[in-house]
Protein backbone atom coordinates (compact mmCIF):
# COMPACT_ATOMS: atom_id res chain seq x y z
CA UNK A 1 0.00 0.00 0.00
CA UNK A 2 2.75 2.14 0.78
CA UNK A 3 4.44 1.95 -2.61
CA UNK A 4 0.63 2.31 -4.22
CA UNK A 5 0.88 5.79 -2.03
CA UNK A 6 4.03 6.87 -3.30
CA UNK A 7 2.86 6.27 -6.96
CA UNK A 8 -0.06 8.28 -6.30
CA UNK A 9 1.62 11.28 -4.72
CA UNK A 10 4.31 11.19 -7.46
CA UNK A 11 1.35 10.82 -10.50
CA UNK A 12 -0.71 13.92 -8.41
CA UNK A 13 2.52 15.98 -8.12
CA UNK A 14 2.99 15.42 -11.98
CA UNK A 15 -0.08 16.33 -13.26
CA UNK A 16 -0.15 19.78 -11.00
CA UNK A 17 3.32 20.59 -12.41
CA UNK A 18 1.34 20.55 -15.93
CA UNK A 19 -1.02 22.94 -14.72
CA UNK A 20 -3.78 20.97 -13.54
CA UNK A 21 -6.31 21.55 -11.23
CA UNK A 22 -7.20 19.07 -8.53
CA UNK A 23 -11.09 18.37 -8.67
CA UNK A 24 -10.85 16.91 -4.95
CA UNK A 25 -8.21 16.86 -2.80
CA UNK A 26 -5.71 14.00 -3.48
CA UNK A 27 -6.83 10.44 -1.69
CA UNK A 28 -4.44 8.27 -0.59
CA UNK A 29 -5.96 4.31 0.84
CA UNK A 30 -4.81 2.93 4.07
CA UNK A 31 -4.96 -0.85 3.81
CA UNK A 32 -4.38 -1.15 7.75
CA UNK A 33 -7.28 0.62 8.24
CA UNK A 34 -9.91 -1.41 10.05
CA UNK A 35 -12.38 -1.48 7.40
CA UNK A 36 -9.63 -2.03 4.84
CA UNK A 37 -8.91 0.51 2.13
CA UNK A 38 -12.77 0.96 1.90
CA UNK A 39 -12.32 3.21 4.91
CA UNK A 40 -10.49 5.94 2.83
CA UNK A 41 -11.93 5.62 -0.58
CA UNK A 42 -15.73 5.40 0.05
CA UNK A 43 -15.92 9.07 1.88
CA UNK A 44 -13.20 10.27 -0.83
CA UNK A 45 -15.88 8.67 -3.92
CA UNK A 46 -18.19 10.34 -2.49
CA UNK A 47 -16.86 13.64 -2.30
CA UNK A 48 -15.54 13.52 -5.82
CA UNK A 49 -19.63 13.02 -7.00
CA UNK A 50 -20.76 15.56 -5.20
CA UNK A 51 -17.63 18.01 -6.56
CA UNK A 52 -18.38 16.48 -10.14
CA UNK A 53 -22.42 17.08 -9.67
CA UNK A 54 -21.75 20.87 -8.98
CA UNK A 55 -19.48 21.34 -11.99
CA UNK A 56 -21.94 19.73 -14.13
CA UNK A 57 -25.06 18.22 -12.77
CA UNK A 58 -25.60 16.27 -16.32
CA UNK A 59 -22.84 14.09 -15.14
CA UNK A 60 -25.44 12.73 -12.61
CA UNK A 61 -29.09 13.33 -13.77
CA UNK A 62 -30.86 11.55 -10.90
CA UNK A 63 -28.19 13.08 -8.18
CA UNK A 64 -24.87 11.70 -6.63
CA UNK A 65 -26.20 9.97 -4.28
CA UNK A 66 -28.36 7.42 -6.91
CA UNK A 67 -27.71 4.06 -6.75
CA UNK A 68 -28.80 1.52 -9.63
CA UNK A 69 -29.52 -1.97 -8.34
CA UNK A 70 -29.72 -4.33 -10.76
CA UNK A 71 -27.57 -7.91 -10.99
CA UNK A 72 -26.81 -7.66 -14.64
CA UNK A 73 -24.25 -4.97 -13.04
CA UNK A 74 -22.15 -7.84 -11.39
CA UNK A 75 -18.63 -8.48 -12.97
CA UNK A 76 -18.45 -11.77 -14.28
CA UNK A 77 -15.94 -14.15 -11.97
CA UNK A 78 -12.17 -14.28 -12.94
CA UNK A 79 -11.98 -17.90 -12.86
CA UNK A 80 -13.25 -20.70 -14.41
CA UNK A 81 -14.13 -24.36 -13.06
CA UNK A 82 -14.19 -27.07 -15.11
CA UNK A 83 -15.67 -30.53 -13.71
CA UNK A 84 -14.17 -33.63 -14.89
CA UNK A 85 -15.88 -37.17 -15.33
CA UNK A 86 -14.35 -39.83 -13.22
CA UNK A 87 -14.28 -42.29 -15.86
CA UNK A 88 -12.05 -39.94 -18.04
CA UNK A 89 -9.65 -38.98 -15.44
CA UNK A 90 -6.42 -41.73 -14.88
CA UNK A 91 -6.82 -42.02 -11.08
CA UNK A 92 -3.80 -43.68 -10.12
CA UNK A 93 -1.79 -41.19 -9.74
CA UNK A 94 -4.45 -39.61 -7.57
CA UNK A 95 -5.39 -42.51 -5.00
CA UNK A 96 -1.92 -43.34 -4.84
CA UNK A 97 -1.01 -43.33 -0.84
CA UNK A 98 2.08 -41.66 0.91
CA UNK A 99 4.62 -39.01 0.24
CA UNK A 100 4.58 -38.82 -3.43
CA UNK A 101 0.85 -38.29 -3.37
CA UNK A 102 0.97 -35.68 -0.55
CA UNK A 103 3.36 -33.80 -2.82
CA UNK A 104 2.03 -33.78 -6.13
CA UNK A 105 -1.52 -32.65 -5.05
CA UNK A 106 -0.28 -30.03 -2.58
CA UNK A 107 1.66 -28.77 -5.72
CA UNK A 108 -1.31 -29.37 -7.91
CA UNK A 109 -3.70 -27.56 -5.68
CA UNK A 110 -1.85 -24.68 -5.07
CA UNK A 111 -0.75 -24.11 -8.35
CA UNK A 112 -4.74 -23.78 -9.52
CA UNK A 113 -5.22 -21.20 -6.28
CA UNK A 114 -6.03 -17.76 -7.10
CA UNK A 115 -4.00 -16.30 -4.03
CA UNK A 116 -0.71 -18.65 -5.65
CA UNK A 117 2.21 -15.76 -5.00
CA UNK A 118 4.93 -17.36 -7.38
CA UNK A 119 5.85 -21.16 -9.23
CA UNK A 120 8.06 -21.01 -6.68
CA UNK A 121 6.01 -21.24 -3.84
CA UNK A 122 3.34 -23.52 -5.07
CA UNK A 123 5.92 -26.25 -4.38
CA UNK A 124 6.85 -26.65 -0.96
CA UNK A 125 10.71 -26.42 -0.49
CA UNK A 126 10.31 -30.12 1.40
CA UNK A 127 7.88 -32.05 3.68
CA UNK A 128 8.57 -32.56 7.18
CA UNK A 129 7.06 -34.60 10.16
CA UNK A 130 6.77 -33.52 13.77
CA UNK A 131 8.74 -35.60 16.09
CA UNK A 132 8.25 -33.85 19.30
CA UNK A 133 5.28 -31.53 20.45
CA UNK A 134 6.48 -30.24 24.17
CA UNK A 135 4.67 -27.75 26.23
CA UNK A 136 7.25 -25.45 27.64
CA UNK A 137 4.74 -22.93 30.24
CA UNK A 138 2.92 -24.57 33.43
CA UNK A 139 -0.64 -25.89 33.02
CA UNK A 140 -3.17 -23.65 33.92
CA UNK A 141 -0.74 -20.31 33.95
CA UNK A 142 -2.91 -18.76 30.87
CA UNK A 143 -0.31 -19.24 27.98
CA UNK A 144 0.64 -21.93 26.07
CA UNK A 145 3.88 -22.04 24.31
CA UNK A 146 5.39 -24.88 22.21
CA UNK A 147 8.51 -26.53 21.44
CA UNK A 148 8.22 -28.42 18.06
CA UNK A 149 10.75 -30.39 16.63
CA UNK A 150 10.25 -32.08 12.69
CA UNK A 151 12.69 -34.12 10.81
CA UNK A 152 13.22 -34.08 6.72
CA UNK A 153 10.86 -36.75 5.41
CA UNK A 154 11.37 -35.63 1.91
CA UNK A 155 14.35 -34.05 0.84
CA UNK A 156 16.91 -32.33 3.05
CA UNK A 157 16.84 -28.32 2.83
CA UNK A 158 20.20 -26.20 4.01
CA UNK A 159 19.37 -23.62 6.19
CA UNK A 160 21.49 -21.49 8.71
CA UNK A 161 20.68 -20.12 12.51
CA UNK A 162 18.42 -16.96 11.87
CA UNK A 163 15.90 -18.19 8.84
CA UNK A 164 12.70 -18.75 8.82
CA UNK A 165 10.61 -21.56 8.53
CA UNK A 166 6.84 -21.20 6.86
CA UNK A 167 4.37 -23.96 6.89
CA UNK A 168 1.08 -24.66 4.80
CA UNK A 169 -1.46 -25.02 8.08
CA UNK A 170 -3.89 -28.01 7.94
CA UNK A 171 -7.84 -27.32 7.64
CA UNK A 172 -10.45 -28.65 10.83
CA UNK A 173 -12.22 -31.39 8.15
CA UNK A 174 -15.16 -31.11 10.57
CA UNK A 175 -15.24 -27.12 9.03
CA UNK A 176 -14.94 -28.06 5.77
CA UNK A 177 -17.24 -30.55 5.40
CA UNK A 178 -19.52 -27.96 6.78
CA UNK A 179 -18.21 -25.61 3.84
CA UNK A 180 -18.78 -27.98 1.28
CA UNK A 181 -22.31 -28.88 2.64
CA UNK A 182 -23.37 -25.15 3.52
CA UNK A 183 -22.19 -24.70 -0.43
CA UNK A 184 -24.05 -27.48 -1.37
CA UNK A 185 -20.42 -28.59 -2.86
CA UNK A 186 -19.68 -32.33 -3.99
CA UNK A 187 -16.27 -33.00 -2.15
CA UNK A 188 -15.44 -35.81 -4.59
CA UNK A 189 -16.09 -33.81 -7.76
CA UNK A 190 -12.86 -33.77 -10.07
CA UNK A 191 -12.07 -30.24 -11.44
CA UNK A 192 -9.35 -27.86 -12.85
CA UNK A 193 -9.57 -23.95 -11.66
CA UNK A 194 -7.85 -22.06 -14.19
CA UNK A 195 -8.24 -18.36 -15.27
CA UNK A 196 -10.83 -16.95 -17.65
CA UNK A 197 -9.37 -16.79 -21.22
CA UNK A 198 -7.16 -19.70 -20.56
CA UNK A 199 -9.03 -22.57 -21.30
CA UNK A 200 -7.00 -23.18 -24.42
CA UNK A 201 -3.95 -23.50 -22.68
CA UNK A 202 -2.17 -26.54 -20.79
CA UNK A 203 0.00 -24.62 -18.96
CA UNK A 204 0.28 -21.09 -18.05
CA UNK A 205 3.31 -18.81 -18.19
CA UNK A 206 4.86 -20.63 -15.04
CA UNK A 207 4.63 -24.36 -16.35
CA UNK A 208 1.48 -25.12 -13.85
CA UNK A 209 -0.71 -27.55 -15.46
CA UNK A 210 -4.16 -26.74 -15.72
CA UNK A 211 -5.46 -30.37 -17.04
CA UNK A 212 -4.76 -32.54 -14.56
CA UNK A 213 -7.90 -32.23 -12.04
CA UNK A 214 -8.01 -32.61 -8.25
CA UNK A 215 -10.94 -33.36 -6.47
CA UNK A 216 -13.02 -30.43 -5.51
CA UNK A 217 -12.29 -31.53 -1.34
CA UNK A 218 -8.91 -31.40 -1.60
CA UNK A 219 -8.64 -27.89 -3.77
CA UNK A 220 -10.37 -26.44 -0.66
CA UNK A 221 -8.55 -27.56 1.76
CA UNK A 222 -5.31 -26.86 0.68
CA UNK A 223 -6.18 -23.36 -1.25
CA UNK A 224 -8.93 -21.37 0.78
CA UNK A 225 -9.24 -20.51 4.08
CA UNK A 226 -12.68 -20.65 4.95
CA UNK A 227 -12.53 -21.52 9.30
CA UNK A 228 -9.87 -18.93 10.11
CA UNK A 229 -9.45 -15.47 7.49
CA UNK A 230 -12.42 -12.94 7.65
CA UNK A 231 -13.81 -11.84 3.78
CA UNK A 232 -13.51 -8.26 2.51
CA UNK A 233 -16.35 -6.38 2.29
CA UNK A 234 -16.79 -7.14 -1.89
CA UNK A 235 -17.59 -10.37 -0.86
CA UNK A 236 -21.00 -9.62 1.21
CA UNK A 237 -21.52 -7.26 -2.29
CA UNK A 238 -21.39 -10.69 -4.21
CA UNK A 239 -23.20 -12.63 -1.90
CA UNK A 240 -26.07 -9.73 -1.90
CA UNK A 241 -26.54 -11.04 -5.87
CA UNK A 242 -27.15 -14.61 -4.76
CA UNK A 243 -29.61 -14.14 -1.84
CA UNK A 244 -33.05 -15.32 -2.10
CA UNK A 245 -34.42 -14.25 0.80
CA UNK A 246 -35.23 -10.46 0.71
CA UNK A 247 -34.53 -9.81 4.44
CA UNK A 248 -30.80 -11.08 3.86
CA UNK A 249 -30.66 -9.74 0.81
CA UNK A 250 -31.20 -5.89 2.26
CA UNK A 251 -28.35 -6.65 5.08
CA UNK A 252 -25.68 -8.05 2.75
CA UNK A 253 -26.47 -4.76 0.22
CA UNK A 254 -26.07 -2.45 3.59
CA UNK A 255 -23.24 -4.01 4.57
CA UNK A 256 -22.08 -3.74 0.95
CA UNK A 257 -22.59 0.18 0.93
CA UNK A 258 -20.64 3.26 1.97
CA UNK A 259 -23.71 3.73 4.80
CA UNK A 260 -22.82 -0.25 6.53
CA UNK A 261 -19.39 0.12 6.56
CA UNK A 262 -18.94 1.07 10.39
CA UNK A 263 -21.48 -1.73 10.86
CA UNK A 264 -19.63 -4.27 8.61
CA UNK A 265 -16.64 -3.80 10.54
CA UNK A 266 -18.65 -4.47 14.00
CA UNK A 267 -20.03 -7.64 12.63
CA UNK A 268 -17.13 -8.81 10.51
CA UNK A 269 -13.56 -7.72 11.29
CA UNK A 270 -13.71 -6.95 14.89
CA UNK A 271 -15.44 -10.20 15.51
CA UNK A 272 -13.08 -11.95 12.82
CA UNK A 273 -15.78 -13.67 11.92
CA UNK A 274 -14.84 -16.36 9.28
CA UNK A 275 -16.20 -17.23 5.44
CA UNK A 276 -17.92 -20.47 7.05
CA UNK A 277 -19.96 -18.15 10.02
CA UNK A 278 -20.64 -15.62 7.38
CA UNK A 279 -22.18 -18.28 4.61
CA UNK A 280 -23.82 -19.83 7.87
CA UNK A 281 -25.28 -16.55 8.67
CA UNK A 282 -26.80 -16.16 5.30
CA UNK A 283 -27.95 -19.44 4.69
CA UNK A 284 -30.26 -18.35 1.34
CA UNK A 285 -27.06 -17.47 -0.28
CA UNK A 286 -26.24 -20.07 -2.77
CA UNK A 287 -23.06 -18.68 -4.55
CA UNK A 288 -21.05 -20.37 -7.47
CA UNK A 289 -18.37 -21.97 -6.73
CA UNK A 290 -16.17 -19.91 -9.21
CA UNK A 291 -17.41 -16.90 -6.95
CA UNK A 292 -16.11 -18.40 -3.57
CA UNK A 293 -12.69 -19.83 -5.23
CA UNK A 294 -12.02 -15.58 -6.27
CA UNK A 295 -13.55 -14.44 -3.23
CA UNK A 296 -12.48 -16.57 -0.17
CA UNK A 297 -9.46 -15.01 1.21
CA UNK A 298 -6.23 -17.67 0.07
CA UNK A 299 -4.90 -20.39 2.79
CA UNK A 300 -1.55 -18.72 3.40
CA UNK A 301 1.37 -20.08 5.11
CA UNK A 302 2.71 -19.03 8.42
CA UNK A 303 5.95 -17.74 9.56
CA UNK A 304 8.20 -18.88 12.23
CA UNK A 305 11.73 -18.47 13.46
CA UNK A 306 13.41 -20.80 13.41
CA UNK A 307 15.42 -21.98 16.64
CA UNK A 308 17.48 -24.81 15.92
CA UNK A 309 21.21 -25.02 14.58
CA UNK A 310 21.30 -27.35 11.89
CA UNK A 311 24.83 -28.15 13.26
CA UNK A 312 23.47 -29.34 16.48
CA UNK A 313 20.39 -31.34 14.68
CA UNK A 314 21.34 -32.96 11.14
CA UNK A 315 17.87 -33.62 9.37
CA UNK A 316 15.76 -31.58 12.17
CA UNK A 317 14.31 -28.55 12.38
CA UNK A 318 12.79 -26.93 15.25
CA UNK A 319 10.37 -23.98 16.44
CA UNK A 320 9.42 -22.18 19.04
CA UNK A 321 5.48 -21.27 18.97
CA UNK A 322 3.15 -19.67 20.72
CA UNK A 323 -0.42 -20.95 20.29
CA UNK A 324 -2.48 -18.38 19.76
CA UNK A 325 -5.98 -17.13 21.44
CA UNK A 326 -7.78 -14.52 22.60
CA UNK A 327 -11.65 -13.70 23.01
CA UNK A 328 -13.74 -11.35 20.58
CA UNK A 329 -15.56 -8.09 22.01
CA UNK A 330 -18.48 -10.38 22.00
CA UNK A 331 -17.36 -13.01 24.06
CA UNK A 332 -16.57 -15.03 21.10
CA UNK A 333 -13.29 -17.60 21.33
CA UNK A 334 -11.19 -17.26 18.83
CA UNK A 335 -7.55 -19.04 18.22
CA UNK A 336 -5.13 -19.05 15.92
CA UNK A 337 -5.39 -21.32 12.79
CA UNK A 338 -1.83 -22.84 12.61
CA UNK A 339 -0.34 -22.94 15.89
CA UNK A 340 -3.39 -24.60 17.08
CA UNK A 341 -3.35 -27.35 14.37
CA UNK A 342 0.43 -27.66 15.23
CA UNK A 343 -0.55 -27.88 18.98
CA UNK A 344 -2.97 -30.49 18.43
CA UNK A 345 -0.78 -32.67 16.58
CA UNK A 346 0.62 -36.12 17.53
CA UNK A 347 3.96 -37.22 16.57
CA UNK A 348 2.66 -40.60 16.04
CA UNK A 349 0.30 -39.71 13.55
CA UNK A 350 3.08 -39.06 11.05
CA UNK A 351 1.15 -36.03 9.05
CA UNK A 352 3.48 -34.66 6.22
CA UNK A 353 3.90 -30.62 6.56
CA UNK A 354 3.97 -28.88 3.62
CA UNK A 355 7.42 -26.01 4.64
CA UNK A 356 9.41 -23.32 2.69
CA UNK A 357 12.46 -22.07 4.34
CA UNK A 358 13.41 -18.26 4.07
CA UNK A 359 16.38 -15.83 4.97
CA UNK A 360 15.05 -14.03 8.02
CA UNK A 361 16.44 -10.40 9.22
CA UNK A 362 18.66 -12.22 11.21
CA UNK A 363 21.80 -12.82 9.88
CA UNK A 364 24.24 -15.54 11.21
CA UNK A 365 26.89 -14.22 12.94
CA UNK A 366 30.32 -15.30 12.34
CA UNK A 367 31.70 -16.51 15.47
CA UNK A 368 34.55 -14.05 16.26
CA UNK A 369 32.08 -11.64 16.96
CA UNK A 370 30.48 -11.00 20.43
CA UNK A 371 26.64 -10.94 20.47
CA UNK A 372 23.97 -8.49 22.31
CA UNK A 373 20.81 -10.56 22.02
CA UNK A 374 17.43 -9.15 23.32
CA UNK A 375 14.71 -11.80 22.83
CA UNK A 376 11.91 -11.41 25.71
CA UNK A 377 8.85 -13.97 25.24
CA UNK A 378 9.26 -16.39 22.14
CA UNK A 379 11.53 -13.64 21.15
CA UNK A 380 14.19 -16.11 22.07
CA UNK A 381 13.79 -18.44 19.38
CA UNK A 382 16.11 -17.82 17.03
CA UNK A 383 18.70 -17.22 19.84
CA UNK A 384 18.36 -20.55 21.15
CA UNK A 385 19.61 -21.51 17.62
CA UNK A 386 22.54 -18.67 17.99
CA UNK A 387 23.29 -20.27 20.95
CA UNK A 388 23.62 -24.17 20.05
CA UNK A 389 25.51 -22.60 16.67
CA UNK A 390 27.81 -20.47 19.31
CA UNK A 391 28.63 -24.02 21.44
CA UNK A 392 29.11 -25.85 18.23
CA UNK A 393 31.32 -23.67 17.32
CA UNK A 394 33.67 -23.72 20.25
CA UNK A 395 34.49 -27.34 20.01
CA UNK A 396 36.68 -26.10 16.91
CA UNK A 397 38.18 -22.75 18.61
CA UNK A 398 37.74 -20.44 21.36
CA UNK A 399 34.18 -18.40 20.05
CA UNK A 400 33.92 -15.01 20.81
CA UNK A 401 30.81 -14.86 24.36
CA UNK A 402 26.95 -13.96 24.17
CA UNK A 403 24.84 -11.62 26.63
CA UNK A 404 21.67 -12.39 26.12
CA UNK A 405 18.55 -10.50 28.13
CA UNK A 406 15.27 -12.76 28.10
CA UNK A 407 12.14 -12.10 29.31
CA UNK A 408 8.84 -13.50 30.55
CA UNK A 409 5.71 -12.86 33.24
CA UNK A 410 7.16 -15.43 36.30
CA UNK A 411 9.98 -17.60 36.65
CA UNK A 412 7.60 -20.77 37.48
CA UNK A 413 4.95 -20.11 34.26
CA UNK A 414 7.02 -19.46 31.24
CA UNK A 415 10.33 -19.72 31.60
CA UNK A 416 11.01 -20.72 28.33
CA UNK A 417 14.33 -23.07 28.07
CA UNK A 418 15.05 -22.16 31.49
CA UNK A 419 17.75 -25.42 31.69
CA UNK A 420 19.00 -25.09 28.33
CA UNK A 421 19.94 -21.19 28.95
CA UNK A 422 21.30 -21.82 32.83
CA UNK A 423 24.02 -24.94 30.67
CA UNK A 424 25.06 -22.79 28.18
CA UNK A 425 26.05 -19.85 31.19
CA UNK A 426 27.86 -22.73 32.95
CA UNK A 427 31.33 -24.05 32.37
CA UNK A 428 32.41 -21.03 30.37
CA UNK A 429 29.77 -21.82 27.85
CA UNK A 430 28.61 -19.09 25.23
CA UNK A 431 26.28 -17.35 28.01
CA UNK A 432 28.87 -17.33 31.07
CA UNK A 433 30.27 -14.37 32.44
CA UNK A 434 33.58 -15.87 32.76
CA UNK A 435 33.81 -15.86 28.99
CA UNK A 436 32.40 -12.11 29.11
CA UNK A 437 29.36 -13.28 28.50
CA UNK A 438 26.11 -14.16 30.90
CA UNK A 439 22.07 -14.11 31.03
CA UNK A 440 19.76 -12.40 32.19
CA UNK A 441 15.86 -12.39 32.68
CA UNK A 442 13.27 -10.22 33.56
CA UNK A 443 10.20 -11.66 35.63
CA UNK A 444 8.13 -8.84 34.57
CA UNK A 445 5.27 -10.10 36.56
CA UNK A 446 7.34 -11.72 39.92
CA UNK A 447 7.51 -8.28 42.02
CA UNK A 448 5.19 -5.35 42.18
CA UNK A 449 7.25 -3.25 39.99
CA UNK A 450 6.81 -4.76 36.68
CA UNK A 451 10.88 -5.33 35.38
CA UNK A 452 11.81 -5.50 31.57
CA UNK A 453 14.55 -6.31 29.49
CA UNK A 454 15.38 -3.19 29.07
CA UNK A 455 15.36 -2.63 33.01
CA UNK A 456 18.24 -5.36 33.23
CA UNK A 457 20.20 -4.00 30.31
CA UNK A 458 20.23 -1.07 32.18
CA UNK A 459 21.65 -2.95 35.27
CA UNK A 460 24.62 -4.80 33.19
CA UNK A 461 25.23 -0.73 31.37
CA UNK A 462 28.90 -1.51 31.79
CA UNK A 463 28.74 -5.42 30.42
CA UNK A 464 27.02 -4.36 27.21
CA UNK A 465 29.08 -1.00 26.48
CA UNK A 466 32.24 -3.83 26.91
CA UNK A 467 31.34 -5.60 24.39
CA UNK A 468 30.46 -3.16 21.97
CA UNK A 469 33.55 -1.92 22.29
CA UNK A 470 35.14 -4.92 21.71
CA UNK A 471 33.03 -5.12 18.26
CA UNK A 472 29.73 -6.77 19.15
CA UNK A 473 26.48 -7.09 17.40
CA UNK A 474 23.12 -6.31 18.79
CA UNK A 475 19.87 -8.44 17.52
CA UNK A 476 16.37 -7.96 19.01
CA UNK A 477 13.42 -9.84 18.62
CA UNK A 478 10.34 -10.09 20.18
CA UNK A 479 6.93 -7.95 19.95
CA UNK A 480 6.71 -4.81 17.75
CA UNK A 481 4.17 -3.33 20.37
CA UNK A 482 6.88 -1.29 22.69
CA UNK A 483 10.06 -3.56 23.08
CA UNK A 484 12.02 -2.85 20.23
CA UNK A 485 11.88 0.66 20.86
CA UNK A 486 12.18 0.43 24.63
CA UNK A 487 15.60 -1.34 24.01
CA UNK A 488 17.08 1.20 21.45
CA UNK A 489 16.20 3.65 24.37
CA UNK A 490 17.78 1.49 26.68
CA UNK A 491 20.58 1.15 24.59
CA UNK A 492 21.19 5.22 24.09
CA UNK A 493 20.98 5.61 27.81
CA UNK A 494 23.98 3.06 27.79
CA UNK A 495 26.22 4.38 25.20
CA UNK A 496 25.70 7.95 26.65
CA UNK A 497 26.44 6.91 29.85
CA UNK A 498 29.83 4.52 29.81
CA UNK A 499 30.95 6.71 26.73
CA UNK A 500 30.22 10.41 28.28
CA UNK A 501 28.51 11.68 25.38
CA UNK A 502 25.00 13.47 25.08
CA UNK A 503 22.22 11.72 23.97
CA UNK A 504 22.10 12.76 20.51
CA UNK A 505 25.88 11.73 20.08
CA UNK A 506 24.12 8.28 21.31
CA UNK A 507 21.27 8.23 18.98
CA UNK A 508 24.38 8.62 16.09
CA UNK A 509 26.55 5.78 17.13
CA UNK A 510 23.38 3.56 17.29
CA UNK A 511 22.46 4.21 13.81
CA UNK A 512 26.17 3.58 12.86
CA UNK A 513 25.68 0.39 14.27
CA UNK A 514 22.49 0.04 12.35
CA UNK A 515 24.46 0.98 8.90
CA UNK A 516 27.81 -0.93 9.67
CA UNK A 517 25.28 -4.04 9.79
CA UNK A 518 26.13 -4.62 13.76
CA UNK A 519 22.10 -3.85 15.20
CA UNK A 520 19.34 -6.03 14.00
CA UNK A 521 15.69 -6.13 14.51
CA UNK A 522 13.51 -8.80 14.10
CA UNK A 523 9.92 -7.82 15.64
CA UNK A 524 6.16 -8.68 14.66
CA UNK A 525 3.23 -8.21 15.45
Amino acid sequence: MLWLQFVAKKLDRRISDLGATAVVERGLGDDQHPSGYEGALDPWMSSLWSMLYQINPKFFPNGPDFVISDTKLINQPKFQITYHEIDKVDLQSSSAPGLDHVQMQTGRARSMSPGKVSHIKNIPDCFLKMIKNQPLCRAGCGKDVRHFEFEFVSSIIEYGVGDVLEVLPGQDPAAVDAFLQCCNLNPESLITVHPIGMESRHRDAEGNDYKVPIKLKTFVELTMDIASASPRRYFFEVMSYFATAEHEKERLQYFASPEGRDDLYQYNQKERRTVLEVLEDFPSVQMPFEWLVQLVPPLKTRAFSISSSPSAHPNQVHLTVNVVSWTTPFKRKRTGLCSTWLAGLDPQDGVYIPAWFCKGSLPPPPPSIPLVLVGPGTGCAPFRGFVEERAIQDMSGSAAPIMLFFGCRNQENDFLYKDFWLSHAQNSGPLSIARGGGFYVAFSRDQPQKVYVQHKMREQSQRVWNLLVEGASIYVSGSSTKMPSDVMSALEEIISKEAGVSRETAVLQLRRLEKDGRYHVEAWS
